[in-house]
């Protein structure tokens, strides 16, 4: 029997079977961290927003995976989970959230939502990581919806004064809001966001029929005290609030939100609702989270490890790092459709 370490084998040979152990011991961990998908069909009849979901479609329509800690280790305390549907002149989404003690006191529109406990909806429609959409809402059904232009690592712009026009949104509570003489069951939230959001400048409304959006939910629940019957967020002997907790329903790996290439699919169906639909990610978005993580390391400290590459899916991926007077792009060829895939100094994707 020949040792692993023998000089009987070649250099490469060596590096290959290192590899190929680094990719099997790995293999667990990179599935777990893999962003979740889910098939959104399309209604039969009408939806009403009311926060109750009792329409036939809603009662068709199939859960999300309930919601893990933002990092992808720990369980939450409390169960969420998420349902869409869509048809042609809204998204929907309803929402369970699992709460022995429902309350809020934010009531302005367009304030900091999650310093109560809240709903969070983040869409990227194109899946470059730019040009983004932001939605939050608390149990009084107040709202605070914003468009970003770039990631914060990336210094975008923010606009928290931006609307989704046309949105409507009800929340129902199973329980007594801001009463802690009792305990709740929960409350549910119903949406519903108009195509209109995505209109391109020259006025056509494009609704993804049959394709897929990345797009990630978010659930900020804090530790509370009471003050004279009154729920707040709860501080520490210092003085200082407690961290939250934040509630995701694909995991990002890291405590922010806004490392949009960590969201999940959702895959738009033309099939109706109770019509069982397959989706499978397709290969290249594979590539472009092995792009990401390099591009992760080389805005961190100029560094990415290329020569080494990557096994996926069968395929050895190593891609090239181009540097120019301004910027810099880490690119691909894709040995799956043959298109080039990069990811710039600012993040954004680039598939031709």
């Amino acid at each position: 029997m020949i040792s692993m370490f023998s000089p009987s084998l070649t250099k490469k040979k060596l590096i290959a079977f290192l590899l190929f152990l680094l990719y099997v011991g790995g293999a667990f961990l990179i599935a777990q961290n893999e962003p979740r998908s889910y098939v959104a069909n399309k209604v039969i009849g009408k939806i009403n927003i009311d926060g109750k979901a009792d329409e036939s479609s809603w009662q068709k329509a199939k859960w999300t995976n309930t919601f893990i800690d933002i990092e992808g280790v720990k369980v939450p305390k409390y169960k969420t989970q998420v349902k869409m549907l869509w048809d042609d002149v809204n998204l929907y989404f309803f929402a369970q959230l699992e709460e022995p003690h429902v309350w809020a006191s934010l009531k302005q529109r367009d304030t900091i939502i999650f310093y109560n406990n809240d709903f969070e909806i983040f869409i990227d429609p194109e899946g470059d990581t730019h040009n983004y959409y932001e939605y939050e809402m608390n149990a009084l059904n107040t709202i605070w919806d914003l468009f970003l232009s770039k990631p914060y690592r990336n210094n975008g712009r923010i606009l928290g004064g931006w609307d989704f026009k046309g949105l409507q949104s009800a929340v129902h509570v199973q329980g007594t809001l801001n009463n802690p003489t009792d305990i709740d069951k929960g409350w549910s939230v119903e949406i519903a966001i108009p195509w209109s959001f995505v209109t391109e400048p020259g006025g056509k409304t494009k609704i993804p029929k049959n394709e897929f959006w990345r797009i990630n939910f978010s659930r900020v629940n804090w530790d509370f005290s009471l003050n004279k019957g009154k729920y707040a967020r709860k501080k520490d002997k210092k003085g200082n609030f407690l961290h939250e907790n934040n509630w995701v329903w694909s995991p990002q790996g890291v405590i922010n939100m806004h490392e949009p290439e960590h969201w999940g699919y959702v895959y738009f169906s033309e099939e109706e609702v109770g019509v069982n639909t397959s989706f499978t990610i397709p290969k290249d978005e594979h590539i472009k989270w092995y792009l990401y993580q390099l591009f992760r390391n080389y805005s961190k400290d100029g560094k990415a490890d290329l020569k080494i590459g990557k096994l996926i899916l069968g395929e050895y991926i190593i891609p090239d790092i181009h540097t120019y007077e301004f910027g810099w792009t880490i690119s691909v060829k894709s040995p799956f459709t043959n298109k080039l895939l990069s990811v710039t100094n600012e993040g954004k994707f680039k598939a031709q």
